[in-house]
């Protein structure tokens, strides 16, 4: 039996080649990798080796189906579930397993990740990662760009804390840092991104797994969240080790490998408000009221009136 699964679901992504690449150079312990291909094959082959599964579906079943059925096939102690646009630490894979109790959800510190500059063919300039470009805005040339790779975390954008509004959207929460209970090691976090988060395999089945009423994409950051507070555990972030994930929010040929309806997405916000605000998940031993309260106060719930 392995200590560690990652399993990656994804969906037509161009760097899935050098997260396997991170992965594999970082791993120090009894750790496999698993690869779901939701809907086709990587842009780029990956290479065969031991410590790699490949699951492939010709047509997609999304995020959420393609992440619960890579964890089915893993027999190992823990899951994790990594983006397919991310680097690690070194070790990442011994050290966020060395501390985690059962009822335990953990998240690795968090640093936005740089995996490549722009190169104007016509003056050599660089410009920073996102959609391609059509002119280049030192020489003002129409012509070819090509990528100069980089795979380095940016280490002033580091994210240890996070949330989740009345609306139940991710947020960010950086000023939860001047608190206290925020200074240790391994520390209480409210909010999770939804790119990385670890736990106990079979502790992932007692809570459902992923609930696929929420549809392909969206709010599964919240959904671990609550799922790990509600159940009667907890969720912390590790800040001995870290992993560095890719933004994509500039849109044009830079987005999101599945598609972003609005419709699904309202769809999955209205699920998390069914499951969370009017307590409809039946595995849960404390309302969501209690976590608000736990970690309060927390920015956008301020007066919010709760009926249950």
């Amino acid at each position: 039996m392995r200590n560690l699964s990652v399993v990656i679901p994804c969906r037509n992504e161009m760097f899935l080649g050098g997260t396997v690449k991170s992965l594999l150079d970082n791993i120090r312990g009894d750790t496999e990798i698993i690869i779901v291909c939701d809907g086709g094959w990587p842009l780029e082959p990956i290479k065969d080796n031991p410590r790699i599964t490949m699951l492939h579906f010709p047509e997609s079943v999304g995020q959420r189906a393609a992440t619960n059925l890579g964890i089915s096939i893993s027999r190992a102690k823990f899951i994790m579930k990594l983006d397919a646009h991310c680097i690690v630490d070194e070790g990442f894979d011994v050290k966020i397993t060395l501390e985690c109790d059962y009822d335990w959800t953990v998240i690795p510190r968090l640093y936005n990740l740089h995996i490549f500059n722009w190169m104007c063919d016509s003056c050599g300039n660089q410009t920073y990662q996102g959609p391609t470009p059509t002119t280049c805005a030192k020489c003002e040339s129409k012509g070819t760009f090509h990528r100069e790779y980089v795979w380095k975390p940016r280490l002033n954008r580091r994210s240890d804390f996070m949330r989740f509004d009345s609306d139940l959207h991710f947020q960010y929460w950086k000023e939860y840092e001047s608190r206290e209970e925020s200074k240790n090691d391994i520390s209480p976090v409210m909010g999770n991104l939804g790119a990385c988060w670890m736990m106990h395999r079979k502790r992932f089945w007692d809570l459902g797994g992923l609930d696929e009423e929420h549809g392909s994409w969206g709010q599964m950051g919240t959904e671990i969240s609550c799922k790990s507070w509600l159940s009667g555990g907890q969720q912390l972030v590790n800040k001995k080790t870290w992993y560095s994930h890719l933004f994509r929010t500039q849109g044009g040929d830079f987005g999101f490998p599945y598609p972003l309806d609005d419709k699904q997405v309202k769809a999955a916000r209205q699920r998390s408000r069914d499951l969370w605000i009017r307590g409809m998940w039946n595995r849960a031993h404390r309302p969501l009221r209690w976590l608000v309260e736990k970690f309060g106060p927390v920015p956008g719930w301020e007066g919010y009136q709760w009926t249950t």
